[in-house]
């Protein structure tokens, strides 16, 4: 269920407004009166508490497999992808196709790799660094995220340009300019479809020691995977991998840019990179909502919420919570609660080791190398809603040492 009408009392946003925001003094003044809202979408939850709380509920599953419907797709390649994900999936269909994508983002797989990424870090910086200026989303947040994902799935790195090409246009399926960007989208999902397949069919013919000829023997072997979950899952995990290092590292940067002492602080203190991503992703994460959707009427909080409603978490909302953070403020090196950055509950992202990992070298790199940085005017960002992040960032700089 869509809730389409505002409700006396209540805060409302209409979410496809052009130039709505979910950082924005009204989403903040609508928090200091009340824990939801209601929107075009359904029901937007404001405050740290109760989005803890229903990311846990029994009676929430996960909801952004409704997504497209509500704007409008509901047939066609992008919906018939979009109804395969792992994220929309539930119960042993999910456990399933966890357990046999869980290997390539494990904490140990990223640990291993961790020095690797540090050296695409570094050699991607090091092209740019003495010039003063850069377009970081182009030179620094699109190859290093392609790379990292080719690193982790066993691809070529020479392949980055095409990953970081197509993986970019179809993330646009995750915004609110969906419908008008589906042709774009589509023809991006085709080109990564047969990417796959091509892959697909080089390592069923010469297997590799690598995650995608695990996947291709599972196909093989057992009855654990099928060859659409097998192609459409290898599409997923290119896409995933790339669209959120991708958008993340670009929010980091403006996060950093307003609080330039909490970025010398990085450049002076390295092994403060764990920290940086979690600050960042607290207050600037890339995913703005999650979503879920009744699975039954049920009450919470004195508010009644019938069966299909559908419920968005607001990340950043709930990050930002003077009732759990106090006043805003960025500290690197702050104790804080939990973020939701990473959604939570079965749904946990699964690569979000790999996420904090990649961004973990990343950040003190480009923190040493790129001294009091500044986002020229001719910025360009994804709308403030759903995934975002930036399309062009043009930089100026000091070169670091």
């Amino acid at each position: 269920m869509t809730v389409t009408e505002p409700t006396e009392g209540v805060p409302w946003f209409d979410l496809t407004r052009p130039g709505f925001s979910v950082t924005s003094a009204e989403v903040r003044a609508a928090r200091e009166r009340s824990w939801y809202a209601r929107t075009t979408y359904g029901l937007a939850v404001l405050r740290h508490a109760e989005t803890a709380e229903l990311l846990a509920h029994p009676l929430l599953r996960q909801g952004s497999v409704s997504w497209l419907a509500h704007n409008g797709v509901t047939g066609g390649p992008l919906a018939d992808w979009w109804r395969s994900w792992i994220l929309h999936q539930e119960g042993e269909a999910h456990l399933r196709l966890r357990r046999l994508m869980n290997p390539a983002f494990s904490a140990r797989m990223t640990s291993i790799l961790r020095a690797r990424f540090r050296a695409v870090a570094v050699e991607l910086a090091d092209a740019f660094k003495d010039r003063g200026r850069c377009e970081f989303v182009g030179e620094f947040a699109e190859p290093y995220a392609a790379r990292v994902i080719a690193l982790l799935l066993g691809l070529p790195q020479s392949d980055w340009p095409f990953i970081a090409r197509h993986s970019a246009d179809l993330g646009l399926a995750l915004g609110v300019t969906v419908r008008q960007d589906l042709p774009r989208i589509e023809e991006a999902l085709a080109a990564l479809h047969g990417y796959a397949d091509e892959l697909i069919a080089v390592r069923r013919g010469r297997e590799h020691g690598d995650f995608v000829s695990g996947l291709v023997r599972a196909n093989r072997d057992t009855d654990t995977l099928s060859d659409d979950e097998l192609r459409d899952g290898l599409v997923l995990l290119i896409f995933g991998g790339f669209d959120t290092t991708r958008n993340q590292l670009g929010l980091a940067i403006r996060t950093f840019v307003r609080h330039p002492g909490q970025w010398r602080l990085l450049a002076e203190r390295p092994g403060l990179g764990a920290k940086a991503v979690e600050e960042v992703m607290r207050v600037d994460p890339t995913v703005r909502w999650i979503t879920r959707q009744a699975v039954a009427d049920f009450a919470f909080r004195g508010l009644d919420i019938p069966a299909g409603t559908t419920i968005q978490l607001w990340s950043h909302s709930a990050g930002t919570d003077p009732l759990v953070y106090g006043p805003y403020s960025f500290d690197i090196t702050a104790e804080r609660e939990p973020h939701f950055g990473f959604g939570g509950g079965v749904h946990h992202c699964l690569g979000h080791f790999v996420a904090r990992g990649d961004m973990t070298e990343a950040l003190p790199v480009l923190a040493r190398r790129l001294r009091d940085p500044w986002i020229t005017r001719d910025a360009v960002w994804l709308p403030d809603s759903g995934n975002t992040g930036p399309v062009h960032l043009p930089l100026l700089f000091t070169p670091g040492p």
